[in-house]
């Protein structure tokens, strides 16, 4: 990830390389995506203004010696007064937290008034997935909204895949022809923060994909599996545009994205009977309370169902 330029930066020059050295030491320990770590110095880039104008001049190293929770509170103020939320906030914090226990581990910091900040409570979202019956719908190549038959076979493969597979789109559309040999049935995925894992490949993924490699009027050899109309790289856009034409004739909700299709296989899967570990090593969660919101979504399914199924409810 290419480093800020010094300019870009209100703090002294050997505060800056100690941030540049700070992400270099995140992407090789934990593996942080180009763009978590572009929030990242985003964030700590935000906390150095703020500082700068908190202290009346650029802050040093000697500065950050003894950051006080007064100063990060203050720092989280003046973030919600330009309209961050509480989301956006937490993750600065998590960002400033991080970088000054990176410099206490060189003798150059406190970090315990970053530790007695409480992180801003965060406004639970659950996924919406699709029912199961509009899910199938949307992976339905008929009900494709395109004109050009190498295009519905396209969008459905992809359908496919995040409903199948529980492909993030990104995953998707970064698919080279070599990782489909024939009649594979899994998938080596190297997901976020490089982390590879392994998902089982479907049949129908299989044949969708098949069908739509048949008719596609593109080189396709060794080359991104998944085009735009011209031959180019597909972009999450054209998917995300072309969802949207979909569920508006099959009358969906808005919340019918691509990635409510990676929210509908979780659900499913565990409505099904799937256990937690399993659905977290398939979707590739680090964590399974990532993967534990799930069991909310199903949750409330099954209090749906019996409120207007019970009798007595």
């Amino acid at each position: 990830m290419p480093m800020s330029s010094p300019l870009l930066i209100t703090a002294s020059r050997d505060l800056l390389a100690l941030k540049d050295e700070w992400l270099k030491n995140l992407e090789v320990e934990r593996r942080l995506s180009d763009k978590t770590s572009e929030s990242y110095e985003r964030d700590l880039r935000q906390f150095f203004h703020f500082m700068t104008d908190y202290l009346a001049t650029p802050p040093k190293i000697s500065d950050m010696k003894n950051v006080r929770p007064s100063d990060l509170r203050a720092f989280l103020a003046s973030r919600r007064r330009d309209g961050a939320g509480a989301r956006t906030l937490g993750r600065g914090l998590s960002g400033v937290r991080s970088f000054l226990r990176f410099l206490e581990k060189r003798g150059l910091a406190n970090a315990s008034g970053a530790r007695a900040v409480r992180t801003p409570k965060q406004p639970k979202s659950l996924p919406k997935p699709l029912a199961a019956s509009d899910a199938l719908r949307v992976t339905n190549q008929d009900l494709q909204m395109v004109d050009e038959p190498w295009i519905a076979a396209r969008n459905t493969a992809v359908m496919v895949l995040l409903y199948g597979c529980g492909l993030r789109i990104s995953e998707a559309l970064g698919l080279k022809t070599n990782q489909i040999g024939t009649k594979t049935d899994i998938l080596l995925i190297n997901g976020k923060g490089g982390k590879e894992r392994v998902v089982p490949l479907l049949p129908i993924a299989n044949e969708a994909i098949e069908h739509y490699i048949n008719l596609c009027p593109h080189q396709l050899a060794d080359g991104l599996l998944f085009r735009g109309a011209r031959g180019g790289k597909l972009h999450a856009a054209i998917i995300q545009r072309d969802m949207k034409r979909l569920r508006s004739a099959l009358d969906l909700p808005d919340t019918a994205t691509p990635h409510a299709l990676r929210h509908s296989f979780a659900t499913h899967l565990l409505a099904g009977g799937g256990d937690l570990r399993t659905i977290q090593e398939l979707l590739g969660h680090a964590s399974l309370s990532t993967t534990q919101i799930y069991t909310a979504v199903d949750t409330d399914r099954l209090l749906d169902i019996y409120q207007k199924a019970h009798p007595r409810a």
